[in-house]
């Protein structure tokens, strides 16, 4: 999986539906056609495949309970009504639905790539190119494949980590993996670093069953792990103070407090899967060869990054799954690093960046200098404050002077 958030939103790709129940071939059963159906998933590079039920997940009351408590932060689009209905049910996305299938799709292991001493860290997943563009494709060729078996078109929707779906909870079903302390689904034979998929299937095909057991047992790691402590003894996060969150799903100002636990992450987290045994003992190096890491993702240039323009991030990004915390947000997250570094050699670059058009960028860009502190920090704030116009931004500055 991804980040370490408890779900994660975006669009829904959906294909032709048809209320006309398929007609199965008298030569494949169902029992056939799920066991055919795994063999094509794993073909087509999805490393785990199960089939659970449309019935309501069991987290669900959890999810609403998370919600109540406000462990959402900014993400307002978790808490519609359209949206907690669809998660509680399945069949309030797709009403035919009769069966749902789980997959899951390998990207690289973190420890496989030391990171830099200074340079900037991407969550390993966001290495390779978008998973989207990589799975959505594979997924409509699943759906081919079954609608070539069955003799024709059937009501299906398809996600991955998409939608109004309570997705580890329907792969844990599914038999893919346990939810562990962190959140994430672990499989026992595989870890955690995978991508979910799922296709709601308006066919009947045999359920797997799932893993009960909890093997966290009385492992803690990830929770001392966390820099922010946002792992929740429920198995839920606390998503304000997630590091995923801040440096991907937070719009605005990272909060003060949270900035220097935030180390040399730009772009996601891995700390919580990283210390996890599952992944130590049994996380394969590589992953799906669409997940390779692109030049540079895996110990990013600060410096560099904060000197993106608009078109220079467009061209740098293009393709990536970083491209969801836009220009303004990956800046962000630079200048927070390089001012937990405190490298005085970074100073010129933070200078520059106090004239960037974007106040997020500049106003983060102040509060790093102030934590490097020295003359020449301190003389390039007094002339920001002189020249800037944004309340915000002169705030940051103001707080770095003191």
């Amino acid at each position: 999986m991804a980040s370490g958030l408890l779900i994660l939103a975006c669009e829904c790709i959906p294909r032709l539906d048809s209320a006309t129940p398929p007609q199965y071939s008298t030569a494949v059963s169902p029992e056939n056609l799920a066991k055919r159906l795994k063999a094509e998933a794993a073909r087509l590079g999805f490393v785990l495949a199960g089939i659970t039920t449309p019935d309501s997940p069991e987290s669900a009351p959890r999810f609403q309970a998370w919600l109540a408590a406000g462990r959402h932060a900014g993400m307002a689009y978790l808490a519609t009504d359209a949206s907690q209905t669809r998660r509680a049910d399945p069949r309030a996305i797709l009403p035919e639905c009769r069966s749902i299938l789980a997959l899951a799709v390998p990207y690289d292991n973190p420890a496989s790539i030391p990171a830099s001493a200074n340079g900037g860290r991407v969550a390993a997943y966001a290495w390779g190119e978008d998973y989207h563009d990589v799975l959505l494709p594979r997924l409509r060729a699943l759906v081919a494949f079954l609608e070539a078996e069955t003799g024709g078109p059937f009501p299906h929707r398809y996600y991955t980590d998409t939608g109004p779906l309570l997705e580890r909870d329907l792969a844990r079903r599914a038999g893919l993996g346990w939810i562990g302390k962190n959140s994430m689904l672990i499989h026992p034979e595989r870890g955690s670093y995978f991508l979910l998929a799922e296709i709601l299937l308006g066919l009947d095909l045999p359920p797997d069953s799932a893993i009960e057991t909890d093997h966290c047992g009385s492992c803690t790691r990830c929770l001392e792990a966390c820099p922010t402590r946002c792992i929740l003894p429920d198995r839920t996060l606390d998503a304000g103070r997630c590091i995923s969150y801040l440096t991907i799903e937070l719009k605005g100002s990272i909060p003060t407090e949270l900035r220097p636990a935030l180390g040399e992450w730009v772009f996601g987290c891995d700390i919580c899967q990283q210390v996890c045994p599952w992944n130590e003992r049994f996380a394969p190096e590589r992953g799906d060869p669409a997940f390779a890491p692109r030049p540079g993702m895996t110990s990013n240039d600060l410096a560099g990054i904060l000197g993106l323009t608009a078109k220079g991030y467009s061209r740098e990004f293009k393709g990536s799954p970083v491209t969801r915390a836009k220009r303004r947000g990956l800046l962000r997250n630079a200048a927070v690093a390089l001012g937990v570094q405190g490298r005085e050699e970074d100073i010129p670059a933070l200078v520059a960046a106090l004239r960037d058009p974007e106040p997020l960028v500049r106003g983060h860009a102040a509060w790093a200098l102030g934590q490097i502190g020295g003359k020449a920090a301190r003389a390039a704030l007094e002339v920001a404050l002189e020249e800037e116009m944004d309340e915000g931004v002169r705030g940051e500055i103001r707080a770095a002077l003191e």
